[in-house]
């Protein structure tokens, strides 16, 4: 099966049903002016990563097994004598996903890892930035199902962070709200 005749269930989902919904809430004049998911970003930084280097890959190792794209480490970016750090050390990992990986994840992310959350009552709204951004903290790498619980040696947490098209945070929420994103129903409409 080649990939250009593969198109992932929820890239599917969002021209068939978003755009249309979208469209007529916000009275768009032109499919063009519907928002878009154009990029989701994984970032975790790692405790403890100056004195031990293998952490770092570690968390490259999970964020790629997560993702299915290879991480890269984050680096710092200047000198901080109390924290034993220097310039270009690495003291975290990323990825960021876009087309088919992108929404691949999504619908692991919505479908699999969300719901295996503790208590899991929906995702916060109020995490959006105002240019219609929204990052979502995940505290436990464990509930994604890629990762194997017996081979675990430190539980940390990750921030994804949701880049859209979007022009405010009404926008963004309702394009997410769309995609399938759990929020907590306590919304005002």
């Amino acid at each position: 099966m080649s990939t250009s005749t593969y198109t992932p269930r929820l890239h599917a989902k969002y021209h068939k049903d978003v755009v249309p919904a979208l469209m007529k809430k916000f009275a768009y004049t032109t499919v063009m002016q519907v928002p878009k998911l154009t990029k989701i970003c994984l970032n975790r930084g790692v405790n403890g990563a100056v004195s031990d280097k293998k952490l770092i890959d570690i968390a490259i190792d999970e964020l790629t097994m997560i993702t299915g794209q290879k991480a890269i480490p984050t680096r710092s970016k200047k000198d901080i004598s109390n924290f034993k750090l220097r310039k270009h050390m690495p003291i975290g990992a990323r990825v960021t996903l876009r087309g088919v990986k992108m929404f691949e994840f999504l619908d692991r992310l919505v479908a699999a890892s969300l719901p295996r959350v503790r208590d899991f009552k929906g995702i916060s709204e109020k995490a959006f930035d105002g240019r219609g951004n929204y990052t979502l903290g995940v505290t436990e790498q464990i509930i994604f199902p890629e990762i194997d619980i017996d081979k675990v040696t430190k539980i940390t947490g990750m921030d994804i962070t949701f880049v859209t098209t979007a022009k405010n945070n009404e926008e963004a929420y309702e394009l997410l709200k769309e995609l399938g994103m759990p929020f907590k129903n306590n919304k005002k409409d």
